[in-house]
């Protein structure tokens, strides 16, 4: 199972909520690319897929691919706001390794 901290649900949701029509929930995918192999994917999405686990996190539906979740089971999605930067950070006990770009893995 992925988890997602409240901190990531209510950013989620300030921005989901600027979308007009508002989106159904959000995507979250594993795919190929970057110079490890993978990266994470997140967009918001009208439907899910016939084949998706959905996830409900404070209201908010989270849709994962069957594909995906073999690399983000156990996963945790954060937000985090530093003096470098803000952005969603991927927590995965699956990742073997990573690049130094820090957003493709290898697992």
């Amino acid at each position: 199972m992925i988890t997602l901290t409240p901190t990531a649900i209510a950013k989620v949701k300030e921005i989901l909520e600027m979308q007009d029509p508002k989106p159904a929930g959000l995507r979250i995918a594993v795919v190929g690319g970057g110079c490890s192999g993978f990266t994470y994917s997140m967009a918001f999405e009208n439907n899910p897929g016939l084949l998706d686990k959905t996830y409900d996190f404070d209201g908010l539906k989270v849709f994962i691919d069957q594909a995906s979740m073999l690399y983000l089971d156990g996963a945790k999605v954060d937000y985090v706001e530093t003096l470098e930067g803000s952005g969603f950070k991927f927590d995965n006990p699956n990742v073997r390794s990573t690049c130094g770009c820090g957003s493709s893995f290898q697992a």
